[in-house]
């Protein structure tokens, strides 16, 4: 199974609150909701259609939080989104929530490391992981992503949680797919390729 990392993210790396949050504005994020408005016909059918590819799907505590009580409570065939978080095996990784309520969730116990390597070890194609921006860090920190899909949106929001942090671990991605929407989106996919190459230190002037 592929793991992929599937994110919208402003073009200065802000992923907290692209959707309107309660949750971001009772924290004192004032600026959630930046996506509102940059997704047109094709770029909201080319989600449609990422969404409906994956086999099962993995979420942080944060983000099943979020999702469940809006994404859970769409009627079937009323959105393709919703069908799909909603008839699919969602997978939870979490200490803290044990008991939850979304149909067809798991709660990976333990070692979640050897969780995540079971579930990739599955014989089905993708599982998808969307927002949980500490879950993704760890992901990658521990070498577990296969593919990092971004969804660049024309908004620089100035504030907020950042995809990846000011410091942190590197890492060198491959560009496998790069494409352009009407509004503006841009769609970057990578996939991991070991540690970047830096310059070696400039060699001092002849005399």
């Amino acid at each position: 199974m592929k793991l992929t990392i599937i994110t919208q993210i402003s073009v200065d790396g802000v992923m907290q609150g692209n959707g309107p949050s309660e949750v971001d504005r009772k924290a004192g994020f004032e600026r959630d909701g930046w996506a509102i408005g940059s997704f047109d016909d094709e770029s909201l059918a080319f989600v449609h259609q990422l969404v409906e590819r994956a086999d099962a799907f993995l979420f942080g505590r944060r983000t099943y939080e979020i999702f469940a009580p809006f994404w859970g409570v769409i009627d079937l065939g009323s959105d393709p989104i919703a069908d799909a978080f909603n008839t699919k095996p969602k997978y939870l990784a979490s200490s803290t929530l044990t008991e939850p309520q979304w149909t067809n969730t798991t709660v990976l116990p333990g070692d979640l490391a050897a969780a995540v390597k079971e579930l990739k070890a599955d014989s089905v194609d993708e599982l998808q992981v969307h927002g949980s921006g500490d879950l993704v860090r760890w992901l990658l920190d521990n070498d577990l992503v296969d593919e990092l899909d971004l969804l660049v949106l024309p908004v620089v929001v100035g504030q907020g949680t950042r995809l990846f942090p000011d410091t942190g671990p590197d890492l060198a991605l491959d560009l496998v797919e790069s494409r352009a929407f009407p509004k503006g989106i841009t769609l970057q996919v990578y996939r991991p390729a070991g540690r970047p190459q830096y310059a070696s230190a400039a060699a001092e002037p002849s005399t």
